[in-house]
């Protein structure tokens, strides 16, 4: 199936295992199995998987706000092994979510709700202590938004958090140092307090680009180690004190501009 969409051309293809690719001007955005949700074909989509497993127990309801939508990945396996949850999906491209409502359908009572707004205004619109999982997976030119790694923003999602409510950021780097998530680290920090990061070793060490995951709590996140250790491939887990270092905070003011992905990345 193809249609325009306000990012683009998007498609969703068949793959041979039997789930579905979502693309946007050839950009890989999601890969969704409808037979069986809990299947997330992407590594970090797994990682996030882990932090969901860690901090909310299976079959319990949880509330979860995401920021991106794309194929729904994340909230079709939230809505499967914790039914009866209370989901926001903030997603601009309201094109977008029409088709993937079309080509791949959500379950009857799924209690996911796609808002079509931006993450900055959505996030803006929601109740003071209403959310236990805040997820941020939004991409726009195969970069992180900038307006969505600011202290501006993730005081907002601070608020929007319950006290034990857990912020989980997907970033991408690979730049020598990692100076943008160790900067995106040092400002979900001051924001929110500390955590862990989760990612493969090499892209820790600058030797590789790849996608970082940042989970953070006022209170403190559960011991992530052994899932690390069994995922394939294996993830490192770092405190987010140890990446953020002496980094200074990002901010609305400065107009920092995130790093893309290597062209091809998300091509295949």
């Amino acid at each position: 199936m193809e249609r325009k969409v306000g990012s683009g051309t998007a498609t969703v293809e068949a793959e041979a295992d039997g789930t579905f690719v979502l693309r946007v001007d050839g950009s890989l955005q999601s890969q969704v199995d409808l037979a069986d949700p809990t299947h997330l074909a992407f590594e970090y989509m797994r990682r996030i998987g882990d932090v969901v497993d860690a901090v909310a127990p299976r079959r319990q309801p949880v509330a979860v706000v995401h920021v991106g939508g794309a194929g729904l990945s994340l909230p079709r396996y939230v809505a499967v092994t914790r039914p009866r949850s209370r989901q926001v999906v903030l997603e601009p491209d309201e094109d977008l979510t029409e088709f993937v409502r079309e080509a791949l359908p959500l379950p009857k009572r799924s209690g996911i709700k796609v808002r079509g707004v931006s993450g900055r205004s959505g996030i803006g619109e929601l109740y003071d202590d209403s959310m236990d999982l805040l997820i941020l997976d939004a991409f726009e030119r195969e970069a992180v938004p900038a307006n969505l790694v600011t202290t501006e923003f993730f005081t907002e999602c601070a608020r929007v958090l319950r006290p034990t409510g857990v912020l989980v950021a997907n970033l991408i780097d690979g730049s020598a140092g990692l100076p943008f998530v160790r900067r995106t680290a040092a400002t979900v920090r001051a924001a929110l307090g500390d955590g862990v990061v989760l990612a493969e070793r090499k892209v820790l060490r600058g030797k590789g680009f790849g996608n970082v995951i940042l989970v953070a709590s006022r209170q403190p996140v559960p011991d992530l180690t052994t899932a690390g250790r069994r995922a394939q491939p294996p993830y490192d887990v770092q405190p987010l004190s140890e990446l953020a270092g002496k980094a200074v905070p990002l901010t609305d003011a400065e107009g920092y501009i995130t790093p893309s992905a290597p062209p091809g990345t998300f091509r295949r």
